[in-house]
């Protein structure tokens, strides 16, 4: 069973998993973003598991029982979101994983930061007094509050430098385009010059004020770095 560090806001995530690789991965992930995340390889641990998680990420693929079961169970646990990661896509699947109670269904390969969209999707309806917060080392991101602090300390921002710093902070270390963060600070149909985005994206670092937190990859885009 894969541990990690408890996020500070509380939300535990259990992933069910079999493939140890992509357990890993994912319990990596989750807790940089700030979850309490754990994984186990089979259906029967993932019933066992206590306390009972949050959020539980299930694969239908497991090898001592069939996922659509496990779900079935866990579905008795209302206080418990089951969102399906798995590699099957055909339609009945879905809908039989829907029927028996998944809140979402996410088909394999995926990217992080889409399973953490779809996680505070469902956290937000399963847990609406509890919005989840992005945290990066010193950063914290309220998507509720639209607030960011640093260290503790607040910082301004205009709507616009919030927009672009929580498509940052959404997937931290992942390379975020500069057409995809004009396609979501911005506009689906963005048709105006990239160069905004400069000017924008000079002003939150000068309002964070941590060198190296935010990075420009060139030529690719931009990504939260590793500073404390």
């Amino acid at each position: 069973m894969h541990e990690a560090g408890a996020g500070t806001d509380g939300v535990r995530v259990l992933v069910v998993e079999d493939d140890e690789g992509i357990a890993g991965s994912l319990v990596r992930g989750l807790t940089r973003a700030g979850y309490t995340a754990s994984s186990v390889d089979s259906g029967r641990a993932a019933l066992a598991v206590a306390p009972v998680p949050d959020v539980v990420l299930l694969d239908l693929g497991l090898p001592d029982m069939d996922g659509v079961e496990v779900c079935r169970r866990l579905r008795g646990r209302p206080e418990t979101a089951i969102i399906v990661v798995t590699a099957r896509g055909e339609e009945g699947d879905r809908v039989t994983a829907l029927d028996e109670g998944a809140d979402d269904y996410l088909v394999k390969p995926f990217g992080l930061a889409e399973l953490l969209a779809r996680m505070r999707a469902v956290l937000r309806r399963t847990r609406p007094s509890e919005p989840v917060q992005l945290r990066h080392g010193q950063l914290t991101v309220d998507p509720r509050t639209r607030k960011v602090t640093v260290a503790g300390a607040e910082v301004t921002l205009t709507p616009k430098e919030f927009d672009i710093l929580e498509c940052l902070a959404t997937d931290p270390g992942r390379v975020v385009t500069r057409q995809e963060i004009l396609e979501r600070a911005w506009d689906a149909h963005w048709y105006g010059p990239t160069k905004v985005l400069d000017v924008h994206m000079a002003a939150l670092r000068r309002k964070l004020g941590v060198p190296g937190l935010v990075e420009t990859v060139y030529g690719r885009g931009f990504r939260l770095g590793e500073s404390d």
